[in-house]
């Protein structure tokens, strides 16, 4: 605990500017409009040639869950600058979601680039309040690297069970907390305060499994995995879904 004290606020001093920034006010505002969509871009880049494949296999079986019309009406949280419109199958409907609106130009280039999609919307909108979208709507639901930053995992699951209809499911790909012996979590735990305000609130050691194991879901399948991420506590993964 000691050790865990002393190295975050060794890393708070590097990054003492940044909590000047924010304790200004002016971090968050930068943070939200400039640097985490810039960021966030270069992150996918390296995340999306780690994670093809899981993605691959994971979204092969979207077509199964096509609505009695035939059609796929599909809603992403957290749709960021669109990096998973590439595995979505042709035809597929897809409603885009994210807190943060200021991901325009990234989000226009990869729907330019995957017109196989019909692209229904765009809302401003948390995990936590899906309101616009109305219940039993949708046939699946995508979230990837999103539940480590919302305010409430719960309340975002009772949100992606209200909007599916009975029979759709719940696609997710995220980054959670490393063993609790292991030198991965001691690290996590150091960088987590710091990690959270650079990257907008991202949680280091967060066990999503055990929120999605408490969930109401009638079929769950969550598998671990490992992906390499160059100077990033985020190696710990897990991939699967879930169904109404």
């Amino acid at each position: 605990g000691a050790s865990v004290l002393l190295l975050r606020a060794c890393l708070a001093l590097l990054a003492s500017p940044i909590y000047l920034l924010s304790f200004l006010g002016i971090w968050e505002p930068f943070c939200r409009k400039v640097f985490f969509p810039f960021i966030l871009e270069k992150i996918c880049v390296l995340h999306d040639k780690k994670s093809k494949k899981h993605k691959e296999e994971l979204f092969r079986s979207l077509p199964d869950f096509r609505g009695p019309s035939g059609a796929l009406r599909l809603l992403e949280i957290g749709t960021g600058s669109g990096s998973n419109f590439q595995f979505y199958p042709p035809g597929c409907k897809v409603t885009c979601t994210d807190i943060n609106p200021n991901f325009q130009e990234g989000l226009a280039k990869n729907m330019k680039k995957n017109q196989h999609l019909h692209y229904e919307q765009f809302l401003v909108a948390a995990g936590e309040d899906l309101g616009q979208v109305p219940s039993g709507s949708v046939d699946a639901v995508v979230c990837t690297l999103v539940l480590c930053s919302v305010h409430s995992v719960s309340s975002t699951l009772r949100e992606v069970l209200r909007v599916l209809r009975p029979g759709g499911a719940f696609y997710f790909l995220e980054h959670v907390a490393a063993e609790h012996s292991s030198w991965r979590y001691f690290w996590q735990q150091v960088c987590y305060p710091t990690w959270k305000l650079v990257f907008a609130g991202c949680c280091l050691t967060r066990e999503l499994w055990k929120n999605l194991e408490e969930a109401k879901f009638s079929e769950l399948k969550i598998q671990h995995i490992s992906m390499a991420m160059p100077w990033m506590p985020i190696e710990p993964h897990i991939v699967g879904y879930g169904v109404k």
